[in-house]
């Protein structure tokens, strides 16, 4: 199995989840921009989207969308899920929610956004921030033990602090809870190299 990644890009969700899981996997850093592999390959011939995350199988097949991965990876290793009778849909509904809102948000300062746009943007990401923190029903998302939503929302917390975008003081301490995990701690060293950032700031 091995993973296409991007470093600083959602696919930092998919490393952390299969880290925590435990789960035996090759990564593969990608070049976005001319969209070749680190070992030189033509990633759209991997991914004919051209973007990370893309998971390839033992049996060939390849996994792409933070969705979908993350909901393959929650489904092999059930600790990255809650259980019970609804425990794939709610994670499910909170995995669309982080990737067709919160994660869409942060287009225009990602994309060269105009200054009215960028402002907008934060405005938008800091209210979905707020509702997120409203679903969390203990120190992780659904309770006190992590899932594979944390991982994407750990990720969307990191491009909050970031861009300087407040974020609610229950998911600030989600965040801190999550860097001091061994699998965050290993992903962030293989993807970027560097020590943990500043501690973010919270909103008022």
């Amino acid at each position: 199995m091995k993973l296409y990644y991007a470093p600083g890009a959602c696919s930092l969700a998919d490393h952390i989840a299969l880290l925590e899981a435990g789960a035996r996997f090759e990564v593969e850093a990608v070049d976005i921009r001319t969209k070749r592999t680190a070992s030189g390959e033509d990633f759209r011939a991997i991914n004919p989207k051209g973007c990370v995350p893309a998971l390839l199988l033992d049996d060939c097949e390849v996994l792409t969308e933070n969705v979908a991965v993350l909901d393959w990876i929650a489904e092999q290793y059930k600790q990255l899920r809650r259980n019970d009778v609804l425990s794939r849909t709610r994670q499910l509904e909170m995995l669309a929610f982080i990737s067709t809102e919160i994660h869409r948000a942060f287009k225009p300062l990602w994309h060269g956004g105009g200054d009215e746009e960028k402002q907008k943007a934060r405005e938008d990401v800091a209210s979905l921030l707020q509702f997120a923190a409203a679903q969390m029903q203990g120190g992780y998302l659904f309770g006190d033990e992590l899932t594979a939503a944390d991982c994407y929302l750990f990720v969307m917390l990191r491009w909050a602090d970031r861009f300087g975008i407040p974020v609610p003081e229950s998911l600030l301490r989600l965040r801190l809870r999550m860097e001091a995990r061994p699998s965050v701690q290993a992903a962030l060293e293989r993807e970027e190299g560097l020590p943990l950032r500043r501690t973010p700031r919270a909103a008022a």
